[in-house]
């Protein structure tokens, strides 16, 4: 089984529409499959929770079936979102000095895609 790890960084909507898309296709193939949400990217997690967002059906599907790997800490301090990344309660990650480090899924044999 092929596992991937895809590094969402892109805080632009239709970008992280497609790491959704494109995670739960892997997923559907039978991929061990995580996302992990970073950067810029993490200021769209208040957006997709709400009904109505275009993505919000995609996220909801992608956190049903266990995808969302995790929000970096650091990242959501910065953009002010962190509170609604607890809200949604989603894992956080900060195992590298505050962010979420890729070392130990590569350790896991994933491959890791940034977006």
């Amino acid at each position: 089984m092929k596992s991937v790890v895809l590094f969402a960084f892109n805080g632009e909507l239709m970008c992280f529409m497609h790491v959704l898309l494109n995670a739960l296709e892997m997923e559907k193939k039978g991929y061990k499959v995580k996302v992990v949400i970073e950067g810029a990217a993490t200021k769209l997690i208040p957006e997709i929770s709400l009904e109505g967002n275009p993505a919000n059906k995609l996220y909801l599907r992608a956190k049903e079936q266990n995808l969302i790997g995790g929000v970096c800490r650091a990242c959501s301090v910065k953009m002010k979102v962190l509170d609604a990344v607890k809200t949604q309660g989603l894992p956080i990650l900060d195992d590298m000095s505050g962010h979420s480090g890729m070392s130990k899924y590569l350790d896991d044999g994933y491959e890791i895609i940034t977006l």
